[in-house]
C-alpha cells in the first residue's frame, strides 16, 4: 500500500507496521535511528510485539559543506564512504579520520544520554528491522547496516515510510528486504512528506525507550 503524505511520525509508524506483520512476535529486534526514527520505530515495535533498541549513525559532512554527506559512521567506528564524492571533492584521509573521531564521540554521548547504563540488545541470530522516519541519500542507513552485520544478525530489513527510488533500489541489493510505503520522485527532503515534521526532543526519545522495556 502507498501513501502520499503522513500526518506525523506516529501515523507513519502505525502504517509501516501493517507492512511488517510477518515479523510479529518472532525472533526479531527493531532498531531505531534517532531522533525522528524512534517515534516511528516505537509504533512498529509495539505492533509487532518485539523489542526496541537504538543504533546511532552520524553522517560525515564534506569540508565547508557539512550538510553534504560524504559518508557516515556508527558507534563502533564502522564507516561507509561515498568514494566517488570523496575523490570528486578531494577530501583528505586526515580530514575523514578527524571527522570520524568527532562523530563517534557525539554518538557515544547520545547513546549514554538515551540508553543510560543499559547494554545494547544482542543481535546475534536475530532479524533486525532497521527503522527511520525516511531515507534521503542512505548514508546513515548504510553505516547502520554495516554495523549490524558485524553484530551477527541473521537478516536485515530496512523499513521506512518514504525514500527516493534510486536510494531504495540500491538498498534492496544490500539487505534482505526493504519496506518503503512511499517511493517518490522528485525527492527534495523527508519533511515534504509529513504534515507535522517537528524536531523530536531527546526527552521524547528517552521516554519512548523506557516505555518499550
Amino acid at each position: 500500500m502507498y501513501y502520499r503524505r503522513f500526518k506525523d511520525r506516529v501515523e507513519a509508524g502505525k502504517k509501516l507496521s501493517t507492512e511488517l506483520l510477518e515479523y510479529k512476535g518472532k525472533h526479531s529486534v527493531v532498531l531505531a535511528i534517532p531522533r525522528g526514527g524512534v517515534v516511528v520505530a516505537y509504533r512498529v515495535a509495539k505492533a509487532l510485539n518485539v523489542p526496541l533498541d537504538l543504533i546511532v549513525p552520524r553522517k560525515i559532512g564534506a569540508p565547508g559543506t557539512p550538510e553534504l554527506a560524504i559518508g557516515a559512521v556508527t558507534e563502533d567506528g564502522a564507516a561507509i564512504l561515498n568514494q566517488n564524492l570523496v575523490a570528486e571533492l578531494g577530501v583528505s584521509q586526515d580530514y575523514i579520520e578527524r571527522e570520524k573521531e568527532n562523530e563517534v564521540r557525539e554518538i557515544k554521548r547520545r547513546v549514554v544520554a538515551y540508553r543510560g547504563d543499559r547494554l545494547p540488545r544482542s543481535l546475534n541470530g536475530k532479524t533486525v528491522i532497521l527503522v527511520d522516519d525516511g531515507i534521503a541519500t542512505g548514508a546513515t542507513v548504510r553505516a547502520a547496516v554495516h554495523s549490524i552485520r558485524r553484530r551477527w544478525a541473521s537478516a536485515i530489513v530496512v523499513a521506512v515510510p518514504v525514500g527516493p527510488p534510486d536510494t531504495i533500489n540500491s538498498l534492496k541489493k544490500e539487505v534482505d528486504k526493504v519496506v518503503c510505503l512511499l517511493v517518490f520522485d522528485p525527492f527534495y527532503a523527508i519533511g515534504q512528506f509529513y504534515e507535522d515534521f517537528a524536531q523530536v526532543s531527546d526527552d521524547e526519545v528517552i521516554r519512548l525507550l523506557r516505555d518499550s522495556l
